[in-house]
């Protein structure tokens, strides 16, 4: 019923929601698109935290303490994966996640 009611109101909205699942090894992890006005917000939700297009706010994951990176320039989450992270939080700092590295490898970094 939830799903349901997520893609009603992202049809409401006029925005489009895809989501898909991302295999790496063992690990499973949740690919989001949704577009909303002329660009496409994108993440890679992991166990221990997320990667997301620059559509979002790296400031705001850190004030929440969350385990986050930015990559910035993505359409899609095959975009997302191959990017090179622009900036991390302080705790995926910690969990070994820094710039420079692709999407694909910090996402190994939160299983």
């Amino acid at each position: 019923m939830k799903e349901n009611l997520v893609s009603l109101e992202a049809r409401q909205l006029g925005g489009k929601v895809n989501t898909r699942e991302i295999m790496i090894g063992n690990n499973k992890a949740e690919g989001i698109e949704i577009g909303l006005g002329n660009a496409v917000l994108v993440l890679a939700i992991g166990k221990k935290g997320y990667i997301m297009c620059g559509y979002l706010n790296l400031e705001a994951a850190e004030k929440f303490g969350d385990c986050a990176a930015i990559v910035k320039g993505v359409k899609t989450v095959d975009d997302l994966l191959a990017a090179k992270v622009f900036a991390v939080t302080k705790n995926a700092e910690k969990s070994g996640i820094n710039a420079g590295m692709s999407g694909r490898e910090a996402l190994e970094k939160l299983f």
